[in-house]
Protein backbone atom coordinates (compact mmCIF):
# COMPACT_ATOMS: atom_id res chain seq x y z
CA UNK A 1 0.00 0.00 0.00
CA UNK A 2 2.73 2.55 0.81
CA UNK A 3 4.59 1.92 -2.36
CA UNK A 4 2.08 1.83 -4.36
CA UNK A 5 0.91 5.46 -3.32
CA UNK A 6 4.59 6.65 -3.47
CA UNK A 7 4.71 5.41 -7.04
CA UNK A 8 1.58 6.72 -7.55
CA UNK A 9 2.47 10.47 -6.10
CA UNK A 10 5.52 10.49 -7.98
CA UNK A 11 3.46 9.70 -11.99
CA UNK A 12 0.86 12.06 -11.49
CA UNK A 13 2.90 14.83 -10.52
CA UNK A 14 5.00 14.29 -13.42
CA UNK A 15 1.57 14.19 -15.98
CA UNK A 16 0.55 17.51 -13.52
CA UNK A 17 3.42 19.23 -14.18
CA UNK A 18 2.83 18.68 -18.16
CA UNK A 19 -0.61 19.33 -18.18
CA UNK A 20 -1.74 23.36 -18.89
CA UNK A 21 -2.31 25.33 -15.20
CA UNK A 22 -5.78 25.61 -14.30
CA UNK A 23 -6.74 28.77 -12.07
CA UNK A 24 -10.57 27.52 -11.54
CA UNK A 25 -11.86 24.41 -9.87
CA UNK A 26 -12.54 22.38 -13.24
CA UNK A 27 -13.48 19.00 -13.31
CA UNK A 28 -11.82 18.90 -16.97
CA UNK A 29 -8.26 18.74 -15.42
CA UNK A 30 -9.04 14.90 -14.62
CA UNK A 31 -10.09 14.48 -18.26
CA UNK A 32 -7.08 16.43 -19.76
CA UNK A 33 -4.66 14.23 -17.17
CA UNK A 34 -6.46 11.43 -18.15
CA UNK A 35 -5.06 11.54 -21.53
CA UNK A 36 -1.45 10.95 -20.16
CA UNK A 37 0.21 8.15 -19.79
CA UNK A 38 1.82 8.84 -17.24
CA UNK A 39 -0.78 10.21 -15.09
CA UNK A 40 -3.08 6.64 -15.86
CA UNK A 41 0.00 4.48 -14.49
CA UNK A 42 -0.21 6.43 -11.67
CA UNK A 43 -3.81 6.80 -11.42
CA UNK A 44 -3.76 2.48 -11.13
CA UNK A 45 -1.28 2.66 -8.25
CA UNK A 46 -3.46 5.07 -6.54
CA UNK A 47 -6.31 2.42 -6.92
CA UNK A 48 -3.95 -0.28 -5.94
CA UNK A 49 -3.43 1.70 -2.73
CA UNK A 50 -6.81 2.43 -2.16
CA UNK A 51 -8.00 -0.73 -2.47
CA UNK A 52 -5.56 -2.50 0.17
CA UNK A 53 -5.90 0.80 2.47
CA UNK A 54 -10.01 -0.24 2.40
CA UNK A 55 -9.17 -3.52 3.30
CA UNK A 56 -6.66 -2.57 5.66
CA UNK A 57 -9.41 -0.39 6.92
CA UNK A 58 -12.12 -3.03 8.12
CA UNK A 59 -10.10 -4.00 11.16
CA UNK A 60 -6.97 -1.66 11.45
CA UNK A 61 -7.79 1.58 13.22
CA UNK A 62 -7.72 4.58 11.13
CA UNK A 63 -4.35 6.78 12.55
CA UNK A 64 -2.52 3.73 11.41
CA UNK A 65 -3.85 3.28 8.12
CA UNK A 66 -4.03 6.75 7.08
CA UNK A 67 -0.46 7.40 9.04
CA UNK A 68 0.94 4.51 6.23
CA UNK A 69 -0.65 6.42 2.89
CA UNK A 70 1.48 9.43 4.74
CA UNK A 71 4.59 7.12 4.11
CA UNK A 72 4.18 7.11 0.98
CA UNK A 73 5.51 10.75 0.91
CA UNK A 74 9.45 9.16 1.22
CA UNK A 75 8.84 6.38 -1.32
CA UNK A 76 7.79 9.48 -3.64
CA UNK A 77 11.15 11.07 -2.37
CA UNK A 78 13.36 7.83 -2.71
CA UNK A 79 12.36 7.14 -6.52
CA UNK A 80 12.83 10.69 -7.63
CA UNK A 81 16.10 10.53 -6.32
CA UNK A 82 16.60 7.13 -8.38
CA UNK A 83 15.07 7.63 -11.55
CA UNK A 84 14.56 11.46 -11.65
CA UNK A 85 17.54 11.92 -9.89
CA UNK A 86 16.17 14.58 -7.71
CA UNK A 87 18.62 15.97 -4.80
CA UNK A 88 18.12 14.60 -1.31
CA UNK A 89 19.65 16.54 1.26
CA UNK A 90 20.96 14.93 4.46
CA UNK A 91 18.14 16.74 6.48
CA UNK A 92 15.86 15.34 4.25
CA UNK A 93 17.24 11.47 4.69
CA UNK A 94 17.24 11.84 8.99
CA UNK A 95 13.44 12.87 8.22
CA UNK A 96 12.52 9.50 5.83
CA UNK A 97 14.72 7.94 8.92
CA UNK A 98 11.87 9.44 11.44
CA UNK A 99 9.06 8.82 8.83
CA UNK A 100 9.96 4.55 9.16
CA UNK A 101 10.09 5.13 12.69
CA UNK A 102 6.98 6.68 13.30
CA UNK A 103 4.77 4.19 11.60
CA UNK A 104 7.20 1.56 13.03
CA UNK A 105 5.36 2.77 16.43
CA UNK A 106 1.98 2.97 15.20
CA UNK A 107 2.27 -0.61 13.60
CA UNK A 108 3.15 -1.85 17.19
CA UNK A 109 0.64 0.06 19.17
CA UNK A 110 -2.38 -0.35 17.01
CA UNK A 111 -5.52 -3.04 18.10
CA UNK A 112 -7.30 -4.42 15.39
CA UNK A 113 -10.87 -3.94 16.02
CA UNK A 114 -14.02 -3.74 13.98
CA UNK A 115 -15.85 -0.74 13.25
CA UNK A 116 -18.81 1.03 14.35
CA UNK A 117 -21.69 2.26 12.38
CA UNK A 118 -21.81 6.22 11.86
CA UNK A 119 -26.02 6.44 11.39
CA UNK A 120 -28.04 9.22 9.88
CA UNK A 121 -26.32 11.93 11.72
CA UNK A 122 -22.82 11.00 10.58
CA UNK A 123 -23.35 10.89 6.89
CA UNK A 124 -25.56 14.31 6.81
CA UNK A 125 -21.75 15.85 8.47
CA UNK A 126 -20.21 13.55 5.76
CA UNK A 127 -22.16 15.26 3.06
CA UNK A 128 -21.95 18.85 4.77
CA UNK A 129 -18.22 18.42 4.58
CA UNK A 130 -18.40 17.35 0.72
CA UNK A 131 -19.64 20.93 -0.20
CA UNK A 132 -17.70 22.62 2.22
CA UNK A 133 -14.44 21.44 0.51
CA UNK A 134 -16.18 22.11 -2.99
CA UNK A 135 -16.82 25.39 -2.06
CA UNK A 136 -13.03 25.91 -0.02
CA UNK A 137 -11.63 24.41 -3.16
CA UNK A 138 -13.30 26.90 -5.65
CA UNK A 139 -11.79 29.71 -4.15
CA UNK A 140 -8.10 28.65 -2.94
CA UNK A 141 -7.54 27.55 -6.99
CA UNK A 142 -7.05 30.96 -7.57
CA UNK A 143 -3.76 30.87 -5.10
CA UNK A 144 -0.35 30.58 -7.05
CA UNK A 145 3.05 29.05 -6.42
CA UNK A 146 3.92 27.02 -2.98
CA UNK A 147 0.60 28.72 -1.06
CA UNK A 148 -1.85 27.57 -3.69
CA UNK A 149 0.17 24.00 -3.83
CA UNK A 150 -0.22 23.71 0.30
CA UNK A 151 -4.04 24.96 0.66
CA UNK A 152 -5.28 22.32 -2.23
CA UNK A 153 -2.91 20.20 -0.90
CA UNK A 154 -4.65 20.52 2.49
CA UNK A 155 -7.91 20.66 1.02
CA UNK A 156 -7.46 17.66 -0.94
CA UNK A 157 -6.29 15.80 1.93
CA UNK A 158 -9.36 17.03 4.20
CA UNK A 159 -11.63 15.39 1.37
CA UNK A 160 -9.25 12.08 1.82
CA UNK A 161 -9.79 12.54 5.24
CA UNK A 162 -14.01 12.26 5.02
CA UNK A 163 -13.01 9.22 2.26
CA UNK A 164 -11.16 6.98 5.03
CA UNK A 165 -14.04 7.65 7.42
CA UNK A 166 -16.44 6.91 5.18
CA UNK A 167 -14.40 3.54 3.98
CA UNK A 168 -14.00 2.45 7.82
CA UNK A 169 -17.17 1.59 8.60
CA UNK A 170 -18.48 0.52 4.92
CA UNK A 171 -15.44 -2.27 5.06
CA UNK A 172 -17.47 -4.33 7.48
CA UNK A 173 -20.55 -5.11 5.31
CA UNK A 174 -22.36 -7.75 4.85
CA UNK A 175 -22.52 -8.58 1.69
CA UNK A 176 -22.51 -6.77 -2.15
CA UNK A 177 -25.84 -5.73 -1.94
CA UNK A 178 -25.51 -4.32 1.70
CA UNK A 179 -22.51 -2.57 -0.04
CA UNK A 180 -23.77 -1.33 -2.65
CA UNK A 181 -26.84 0.29 -1.05
CA UNK A 182 -24.94 2.02 1.71
CA UNK A 183 -24.97 5.92 1.16
CA UNK A 184 -20.83 5.80 2.73
CA UNK A 185 -20.09 4.15 -0.54
CA UNK A 186 -21.26 6.97 -2.69
CA UNK A 187 -20.30 9.65 -0.01
CA UNK A 188 -16.65 7.99 -0.42
CA UNK A 189 -16.88 8.06 -4.03
CA UNK A 190 -17.63 11.97 -4.02
CA UNK A 191 -14.86 12.87 -1.32
CA UNK A 192 -12.34 11.15 -3.34
CA UNK A 193 -13.16 12.64 -6.77
CA UNK A 194 -12.98 15.79 -5.39
CA UNK A 195 -9.75 15.11 -3.43
CA UNK A 196 -8.53 13.70 -6.97
CA UNK A 197 -8.89 17.02 -8.14
CA UNK A 198 -7.71 19.22 -5.52
CA UNK A 199 -4.49 17.17 -5.35
CA UNK A 200 -4.11 17.65 -9.21
CA UNK A 201 -4.45 21.54 -8.99
CA UNK A 202 -1.69 21.38 -5.86
CA UNK A 203 0.42 19.43 -7.71
CA UNK A 204 0.47 21.70 -11.29
CA UNK A 205 1.66 25.29 -8.40
CA UNK A 206 4.35 23.64 -6.64
CA UNK A 207 6.50 20.70 -5.80
CA UNK A 208 4.82 17.05 -5.68
CA UNK A 209 6.28 16.61 -1.77
CA UNK A 210 4.80 20.12 -0.14
CA UNK A 211 1.35 19.38 -2.29
CA UNK A 212 1.78 15.59 -0.86
CA UNK A 213 2.84 16.40 2.78
CA UNK A 214 0.01 19.45 3.54
CA UNK A 215 -2.81 16.44 2.04
CA UNK A 216 -0.89 13.75 4.30
CA UNK A 217 -0.74 16.62 7.43
CA UNK A 218 -4.39 17.63 7.01
CA UNK A 219 -5.98 14.39 6.56
CA UNK A 220 -4.21 12.26 8.85
CA UNK A 221 -5.72 14.09 12.15
CA UNK A 222 -9.00 14.12 11.25
CA UNK A 223 -9.16 10.84 10.48
CA UNK A 224 -7.26 10.33 13.66
CA UNK A 225 -9.46 11.49 15.77
CA UNK A 226 -12.91 10.12 14.32
CA UNK A 227 -11.60 6.72 14.45
CA UNK A 228 -10.88 6.86 17.93
CA UNK A 229 -13.77 8.93 19.17
CA UNK A 230 -16.47 7.23 17.28
CA UNK A 231 -15.67 4.16 14.94
CA UNK A 232 -14.10 1.88 17.77
CA UNK A 233 -10.55 1.81 16.62
CA UNK A 234 -8.55 0.38 19.15
CA UNK A 235 -4.87 0.53 21.36
CA UNK A 236 -3.29 -1.63 23.33
CA UNK A 237 -3.49 -1.16 26.66
CA UNK A 238 -0.31 0.29 27.90
CA UNK A 239 0.63 1.40 24.52
CA UNK A 240 -1.16 4.77 24.08
CA UNK A 241 1.86 6.78 24.80
CA UNK A 242 3.61 4.86 21.86
CA UNK A 243 0.57 5.41 19.71
CA UNK A 244 0.73 9.03 20.56
CA UNK A 245 4.69 9.37 20.07
CA UNK A 246 4.39 7.13 16.80
CA UNK A 247 1.59 9.91 15.13
CA UNK A 248 3.30 12.77 16.58
CA UNK A 249 6.55 11.47 14.91
CA UNK A 250 5.02 10.89 11.89
CA UNK A 251 3.12 13.82 11.21
CA UNK A 252 6.49 15.88 11.97
CA UNK A 253 8.12 14.30 9.61
CA UNK A 254 5.97 14.48 6.67
CA UNK A 255 5.49 18.36 7.21
CA UNK A 256 9.51 18.22 7.98
CA UNK A 257 9.75 17.05 4.13
CA UNK A 258 7.90 20.52 2.87
CA UNK A 259 10.71 22.62 3.86
CA UNK A 260 13.43 20.57 1.79
CA UNK A 261 11.04 20.24 -0.82
CA UNK A 262 11.00 21.59 -4.65
CA UNK A 263 9.35 21.57 -7.61
CA UNK A 264 11.67 19.18 -8.88
CA UNK A 265 9.50 17.11 -10.88
CA UNK A 266 8.97 20.45 -12.97
CA UNK A 267 12.67 20.81 -13.58
CA UNK A 268 13.06 17.39 -14.82
CA UNK A 269 9.73 17.83 -17.27
CA UNK A 270 11.80 21.17 -18.33
CA UNK A 271 15.04 19.06 -18.84
CA UNK A 272 13.40 16.54 -21.16
CA UNK A 273 11.77 19.21 -23.12
CA UNK A 274 14.85 21.51 -23.40
CA UNK A 275 16.56 18.19 -24.37
CA UNK A 276 14.19 17.40 -27.21
CA UNK A 277 14.18 21.03 -28.42
CA UNK A 278 17.94 20.73 -28.70
CA UNK A 279 17.85 17.69 -31.05
CA UNK A 280 15.63 19.17 -33.34
CA UNK A 281 17.09 22.67 -33.42
CA UNK A 282 19.51 22.05 -36.80
CA UNK A 283 16.47 21.55 -38.37
CA UNK A 284 15.31 24.83 -38.15
CA UNK A 285 18.94 26.63 -38.82
CA UNK A 286 20.12 23.70 -41.78
CA UNK A 287 20.32 24.27 -45.26
CA UNK A 288 17.31 25.77 -46.87
CA UNK A 289 16.06 25.69 -50.28
CA UNK A 290 17.43 28.69 -52.45
CA UNK A 291 15.23 30.37 -55.21
CA UNK A 292 13.72 33.74 -56.27
CA UNK A 293 12.01 35.54 -52.85
CA UNK A 294 13.85 33.16 -50.66
CA UNK A 295 16.39 34.13 -48.28
CA UNK A 296 18.59 31.87 -46.44
CA UNK A 297 19.19 32.60 -42.55
CA UNK A 298 22.41 31.26 -41.82
CA UNK A 299 23.74 30.20 -38.46
CA UNK A 300 26.16 33.31 -38.48
CA UNK A 301 26.31 36.63 -39.58
CA UNK A 302 23.27 39.05 -41.64
CA UNK A 303 20.02 38.39 -40.43
CA UNK A 304 20.51 34.62 -39.83
CA UNK A 305 21.83 35.94 -36.46
CA UNK A 306 18.11 36.10 -35.32
CA UNK A 307 17.62 32.37 -35.99
CA UNK A 308 19.82 31.28 -32.68
CA UNK A 309 17.84 33.81 -30.80
CA UNK A 310 14.63 32.74 -31.50
CA UNK A 311 15.46 28.75 -30.90
CA UNK A 312 17.05 29.81 -27.21
CA UNK A 313 13.60 31.56 -26.52
CA UNK A 314 11.99 28.96 -27.83
CA UNK A 315 14.06 26.63 -24.69
CA UNK A 316 12.39 28.94 -22.63
CA UNK A 317 8.28 28.31 -23.15
CA UNK A 318 6.53 27.00 -20.38
CA UNK A 319 6.54 23.34 -20.70
CA UNK A 320 3.33 22.64 -18.57
CA UNK A 321 1.72 22.22 -21.90
CA UNK A 322 -0.78 19.03 -22.54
Amino acid sequence: MIVAYGVANLLQSVAAARTTVHHTFDPGLLLRLAGHRTYLVGLVCQVGGFVLAFLARRDLPLFLVQASVAAGLGVTAILGVLVLKWRLPVAEVALLLLLFAGITALVLSARPAPSKQLGTAGMIVLLATLAVIAVLGFFAVRLHGAPGSVALGALAGLAFSAAAVAARPLASASSWDAFLADPLLYLLVGHSVVGQLLLGLAMQRGSTTAAVAAMDAAGAVPAAIVGLLLLNDKIWPGREWLAGIGFLVTLASVIGLTRYAEPQHHHAVARETTRAMVGTAPQLIGPQPRGPGCEVAHATGGAGGQLPQAASTGLRRPTTRS
